[in-house]
């Protein structure tokens, strides 16, 4: 084990409340324990008690907000720098993938004779598969792409997540024995009602990757993209000597910000109609895209995009905070006068994204207010077969969660449709 790993472990207090597990991990990882082992030379056994919880391990311990949630609760933080959990978290699941220690992880007969349809590949529905899988069941991932991942492989860039590692994670996953099958895509080639002849039960863990718009004066002007879409696909304008304001605080805001960047813009806006302590994106990464030559305009908002028929500049306004009776938060508000404009070449809207309202119609499932499919506390939508999680259920909208989320389908289906339930 490397030196810098083995400080992190010694750093750790392996607090008895564990704050960082019980209210910092979206997947309550046992994480003092964890790094107990790994401290003690046990990483295999550390490995072991984290597949308990996740199967994602060498991705969370990336790409997680983790000041937003493990190491933000960690107690050495309070004072101080906290435990370097997500890269302690990583290297483990490395070691794994390595060592492929994933071929002793014991499956049980608990679902052996049930068949299980997983829809999508991103975290829910691959953590939804391998539960569901070391319980015994028989498990096939239906793929819109050519390849694994969902977001994680279409909508974080290479320079947060490394492919490889994502193609060695699924490789793990899939060594259980899940079956796929690619380009099928459902509400076109795949079709709810086939699945459910087909299979005792359903997971529905396709993303929402449809971006949200401002509903604002120009935003139908040519160069005016989606984040998620311009992530999802990999399909840019030509950037080279051009403008871009990419518009939202999130970490496709900062994603979108960063890769534009790269591939050779001369100045990329982030505008931002909230301060920067109030930003949803990782501090970590807001700092990097600093260092990128990012420019930040906080306490700022876009209200037209200009142009003929393409975008040639937008206009802006300052904002300033406040907070209104019966509001816990401050809320931007427009300063009346304070309008201007910039020049811009292109402009990026990282708002937010939802699920295709075409193909979530159609599915004859209930749907909740905001239009995701709605789902119980065990994750079944109003068809008792069918289960939902992650993006698809308006779950929160980080890798954790989504494993999560999969992670309690699974859990759900085996307690209705596993052998002892069935006895």
């Amino acid at each position: 084990m490397n030196e810098k790993i083995q400080s992190y472990t010694e750093y750790c207090l392996n607090c008895p409340l564990k704050p960082c597990s019980n209210k910092g991990c979206p997947l309550n990882n046992d994480i003092p324990a964890f790094i107990k082992l790994v401290k003690e030379g046990n990483v295999e056994d550390a490995y072991k008690m984290l597949s308990k919880t996740t199967v994602l391990g060498s991705i969370c311990g990336r790409i997680c907000p983790h000041m937003k949630q493990c190491e933000g609760s960690c107690i050495r933080g309070i004072k101080g720098d906290p435990v370097q959990i997500g890269e302690i978290e990583a290297f483990v699941f490395d070691e794994a993938l390595k060592n492929k220690w994933y071929k002793n992880i014991q499956k049980t007969s608990e679902m052996q004779g049930k068949k299980i349809a997983v829809v999508g590949s991103g975290p829910a529905g691959l953590t939804c598969a391998i539960f569901l899988a070391r319980s015994g069941a028989e498990v096939n991932i239906y793929e819109k792409y050519d390849k694994l991942g969902g977001i994680l492989r279409h909508g974080i860039p290479n320079f947060r997540l490394e492919k490889d590692i994502l193609d060695k994670t699924i490789e793990a996953i899939l060594d259980i024995g899940i079956k796929v099958e690619y380009n099928k895509e459902l509400g076109k080639n795949l079709k709810l009602e086939d699945l459910e002849k087909e299979y005792d039960a359903i997971f529905l863990g396709f993303g929402a990757n449809i971006p949200s718009k401002m509903n604002i004066e120009g935003e139908e002007l040519e160069g005016v993209y989606g984040g998620n879409s311009l992530l999802e696909t990999g399909k840019h304008p030509s950037y080279k000597g051009k403008k871009v304001a990419v518009i939202g605080g999130g970490n496709v805001a900062m994603d979108c910000s960063r890769t534009i960047k790269r591939l050779g813009a001369d100045k990329v806006y982030v505008i931002y109609r909230r301060a920067e302590k109030q930003m949803p994106a990782e501090s970590k990464e807001i700092e990097e895209a600093k260092n990128e030559g990012i420019e930040f305009l906080f306490k700022n908002n876009i209200v037209k995009i200009l142009g003929d028929s393409k975008v040639e500049k937008i206009e802006c306004i300052k904002t300033e905070l406040v907070k209104k009776e019966g509001e816990t938060r401050e809320v931007p508000v427009n300063i009346e006068g304070s309008n201007y404009e910039m020049d811009i070449d292109y402009v990026v809207m990282a708002v937010g994204s939802s699920t295709e309202k075409e193909l979530v119609d159609k599915l004859g499932l209930r749907l909740n207010k905001w239009g995701n499919i709605d789902v119980n506390e065990n994750k079944q939508t109003s068809n008792e077969k069918i289960y939902a999680g992650g993006d698809a259920a308006g779950d929160k909208g980080t890798v954790a969660w989504a494993a999560r989320a999969g992670r309690d389908a699974a859990e759900a289906i085996l307690s209705q449709w596993g052998r002892t339930q069935l006895a």
